[in-house]
Formats: C-alpha cells, sequence, structure tokens
C-alpha cells in the first residue's frame, strides 16, 4: 500500500486540531488526476470548515484532510482522462465539498484542472486558484464589471483583494481600495487608482459614489458601502447573507452572495493574465511542517495576498 504525509483534522477546533500523520495515498478515478502536490494555497474556508462553523452546509467524515487549492505535477490519470498527461505541471481549486490538498499526493477531477502559468513556480501558482476565481467571478460574472465604471474594494490586500484590485484595472475600471496603512503603498504599486486607509478616515467620505462593491468584510463595512453605490449598483459579498430586500429597495441597489465555483476556463484565463505580466500573485511561503504557524497566519486576518504551503520543492 503506497503511503503518503497528510494533515488530518481529527475533531473540530483550533489548530492545534491538525496534525500530520502517515495515511494511504489516494487512487484517482476514471475522471481524475492524482497530482504530486508541490504547494496548496491556504483560504479562509480551510479555518472555518475545521473549527466547524459549516457543519451545517458540509457534511465532513472526520478525520479528513483540508485543503482546496494546489499547484503540482501530474503522477497518474485516469483511464478517462485523454487532455493530461503523466508530467504536466497543473493548479486547481477542489469543490468546496471535498477538501484534501494539504498533502503530498491528492486526486482533483481533471475537468477542473489548468495547466499551471510557465511564469510562476509552484508556490506561486497555488496561491491563484481560489482567491484569483473568487475575485474573477464577484466581479466579472456576478457584478459584470467593466471599463469604465468605479470599483470600492474592502481588504483590498489580502488573498481575494489584491487579485480584484489587478483584475478591476486590467478591465478598464477605477479602483478605489481599502487597507490599513500598512498596505496602501502595495496596492498603489499593484495598480490601485485610489487608495484609502480605514483606520485614519472614514471610508464613505473618501471613496464617492461607485458602481460595485465587493465587500469581503461583512458587518459595518457593509452596511457604510451600500450608500455609496449609484443607482442599481450592486454589492457583492463572499460572507452571505446578502442584504435583506428592503435594504436593497431602500438604497435603490442590488446585493448578491456568492460562492466561488471551480472554472479551468476562467483558471486558464487568469494564468494567460499572470504570463503576460498583468496580474502577479504575492505570496507568503511556510514549509510543510510548519503548517500549524501557516494556518495561524492566514486566520489572523492580517495577510498580505496569499499564504501558501510548500509540500516540496
Amino acid at each position: 500500500m503506497a503511503t503518503m504525509k497528510a494533515i488530518r483534522v481529527h475533531a473540530y477546533g483550533g489548530a492545534e486540531k491538525m496534525i500530520m500523520e502517515e495515511v494511504e495515498r489516494p487512487v484517482a478515478a476514471e475522471d481524475e488526476l492524482l497530482v504530486r502536490v508541490h504547494a496548496a494555497g491556504i483560504n479562509p474556508v480551510d479555518w472555518k470548515v475545521r473549527e466547524g462553523h459549516l457543519q451545517d452546509f458540509l457534511k465532513l467524515e472526520l478525520p479528513y484532510t483540508p485543503g482546496y487549492d494546489l499547484s503540482g505535477v501530474v503522477e497518474k490519470t485516469g483511464g478517462a482522462v485523454e487532455e493530461f498527461q503523466p508530467g504536466d505541471q497543473v493548479f486547481t481549486f477542489r469543490n468546496t465539498a471535498t477538501p484534501g490538498t494539504f498533502a503530498e499526493y491528492a486526486v482533483v477531477k481533471a475537468a477542473e484542472a489548468a495547466i499551471k502559468p510557465d511564469s510562476l513556480n509552484h508556490s506561486q501558482s497555488a496561491a491563484v486558484p481560489v482567491a484569483a476565481l473568487t475575485a474573477w467571478q464577484s466581479l466579472f460574472d456576478v457584478a459584470g464589471l467593466r471599463s469604465g465604471q468605479r470599483v470600492l474594494i474592502h481588504a483590498a490586500a489580502g488573498g481575494v483583494g489584491h487579485f480584484a484590485v489587478q483584475f478591476g484595472c486590467w478591465i478598464g475600471a477605477h479602483v478605489i481600495a481599502t487597507a490599513s496603512a500598512a498596505n496602501l503603498d502595495f496596492l498603489e504599486q499593484i495598480g490601485a487608482h485610489q487608495v484609502i486607509d480605514y483606520t485614519a478616515v472614514r471610508f464613505e467620505e473618501e471613496a464617492g459614489e461607485v458602481d460595485v462593491v465587493l465587500d469581503l468584510l461583512s458587518g459595518e463595512t457593509r452596511e457604510r458601502s451600500l450608500p455609496l453605490l449609484r443607482k442599481n449598483g450592486i454589492l457583492v459579498t463572499t460572507l452571505p447573507p446578502e442584504p435583506p430586500a428592503e435594504v436593497q429597495a431602500k438604497y435603490q441597489v442590488r446585493a448578491a452572495a456568492m460562492l466561488v465555483r471551480p472554472d479551468r476556463l476562467q483558471l486558464g484565463e487568469i494564468a494567460r493574465l499572470i504570463d503576460s505580466g498583468k496580474v502577479r500573485p504575492t505570496v507568503q511561503s511556510y514549509p510543510f511542517a510548519e503548517f500549524q504557524q501557516a494556518l495561524r497566519q492566514s486566520q489572523n486576518g492580517h495577510t498580505r495576498g496569499k499564504v501558501v504551503l510548500v509540500i516540496r520543492n
């Protein structure tokens, strides 16, 4: 029996509930790839699932292996897979219901994988799938952001936010980004047209009218953002529930909660943008053995870009 090292969660709780242990290596089904994982991205959903906050939505059988996105090399392909072969370098986002990338090997659906960007190493590529797809689908699929519009992005220096800033600039929108003082220069460097230190001023006094709000914070920030929207503008949140219908009617705006989904075509488009130099991930990498520290760093909510676990070099 082939084995591998994997991070396992045997009981819901804090980072101390995660342990590294030897487990059986997975086997690819007919429509899957067995991937030798080089790096795995860490996302807020990882600690929310681990602490049991999403048990009503995700029925995971304990113990489970966390992790949703990865970059690695195809080890084997299922019998029905024609578009990939062993040795291909891929990146992907596993469906939210099936974590499992914090391990030396993982199986992924071939239909959800894409060739990783040529210009990035595996650590950088692993930072892309979940965060970039969340930003892409929020701005383009849900909000319909287009050139000439004004978009306000909260928590803009984080994993989703820093991709959203770059996508907004690429499409030709006017990008307004909120962050703490330590990240203002960073946001200007990646293209934000206006940066607001939310700790020093009230963002609604600086931002002006906008067509789109990307809400990655919820709470008071969401409530203060709604009046900034132009008539029929839209607030997209990654933290449901969306504002009640009566609140949307009061301001004559729309609101939508979104849940990211795997999409190989969008991943391919994002890879092309990265390789053309228009988009670049910012990464904080941790060795596999330091997984608890890495998860805590992601959970503290003040990370610039994405935190990534390096499984192998």
